[in-house]
């Protein structure tokens, strides 16, 4: 069943609290599939009645899909736009569905209840199908993604060139349409330098990288996302495979790197954990990026047995909770720049001590 969306309080927020197969280096793994009708001019291009007609039919199929599960459906100009906030820091939305200052006309946002796939409507394509989960689950994702698409498929006429495959607002999406991608951890390969050579490989197998937040986004908390670059000519189990192939050479590299680390030079790390946690145990002004990146070595001591707490699943909701506009919601009230990165202190400190009791 289909109904309006409701409050946004906890949605979202599955794939953060759950560690998942290599949580400790791996954050959590994405697939995208974009997808547009046949008989509408790409989101970009199209009026505000196209894209009215757009969103009625995807929620006219959504409402005839068979789910065990309810489905939510907000249209983004009528949430608040702290709730556009919380769903972007959550990574449920993109930055192009939220928009500038206000929303595209007529996007839209559907979620599961049981927050397994969700859809965006009028983003840069007429829908994205995605669904993100903790840790490297790549193919499970892919898995959950490929069967909604299937069942949408059967209700909604896609756009399909039988040479060029799916149509696509993108030229690099053209093809399969698939965009997959893992948030990984890489401090070992950053602190021992050899960061750069690992990305230029994966460059050189058809990958890309980019920040927390996708693309335009900087690297910061030595958090990389790793996504397949093009989709034309490839088959989806043929990009979600290599894609799981290579992160998980990566993930072998880091593990390689942490080792050398920790065995030539064990008081160096030790005390490069001690003194991020110490920080974040006990400051009283901690701004964002100052954060994500002491998280970090955080996260970084517990892969190596160097802290006993917290846990990773706690990290990855300081990951959430510690931005702004989760602050704002917990304070109830718009914070200043000062504001912020005191209540973020605060928080920190306040989740940190409840992990170790």
């Amino acid at each position: 069943m289909i109904r309006p969306g409701g409050a946004i309080e906890s949605r979202g927020l599955r794939w953060a609290a759950v560690g998942g197969e290599a949580g400790d280096i791996v954050v959590s793994s994405r697939v995208r599939l974009a997808r547009n009708l046949q008989g509408y001019p790409f989101p970009g291009r199209a009026s505000a009645e196209d894209r009215a007609r757009v969103l009625e039919t995807v929620r006219t199929a959504l409402g005839e899909l068979s789910t065990d599960d309810d489905v939510e459906l907000w249209e983004m100009k009528d949430l608040a736009d702290r709730d556009r906030d919380l769903l972007l820091e959550r990574h449920v939305v993109s930055r192009e569905l939220v928009g500038e200052a206000d929303p595209p006309s007529h996007a839209g946002l559907a979620l599961w209840t049981d927050e397994t796939a969700g859809l965006m409507i009028n983003e840069e394509d007429h829908i994205r199908i995605q669904a993100l989960t903790g840790g490297f689950e790549v193919e499970q994702t892919w898995r959950t993604v490929d069967r909604l698409d299937e069942r949408l498929g059967e209700l909604l006429p896609y756009a399909f060139h039988h040479e060029y495959g799916f149509l696509t607002a993108c030229p690099t999406n053209v093809g399969t349409g698939l965009r997959a991608s893992v948030l990984v951890h890489l401090p070992g390969l950053v602190l021992t330098k050899e960061i750069r050579k690992v990305l230029e490989g994966i460059g050189q197998v058809g990958l890309t990288y980019r920040g927390l937040y996708g693309e335009g986004s900087e690297v910061v908390g030595n958090l990389f996302q790793v996504s397949n670059q093009t989709t034309l000519g490839k088959e989806e189990e043929e990009l979600v495979g290599h894609l799981t192939r290579v992160v998980g050479k990566v993930v072998d590299y880091e593990r390689s790197a942490r080792s050398r680390m920790l065995r030539e030079a064990p008081g160096i790390l030790e005390d490069k954990v001690w003194r991020a946690y110490g920080i974040l145990r006990h400051a009283r002004s901690l701004g964002a990026e100052e954060m994500m990146n002491l998280l970090s070595a955080l996260r970084l001591g517990i892969s190596l047995k160097l802290l006993q707490s917290p846990r990773v699943e706690t990290l990855n909701e300081i990951l959430v909770f510690g931005q702004t506009a989760h602050l704002e919601e917990a304070a109830g009230a718009g914070l200043g720049e000062v504001e912020a990165d005191v209540a973020r202190a605060a928080y920190v400190r306040t989740r940190l001590q409840s992990d170790e009791s």
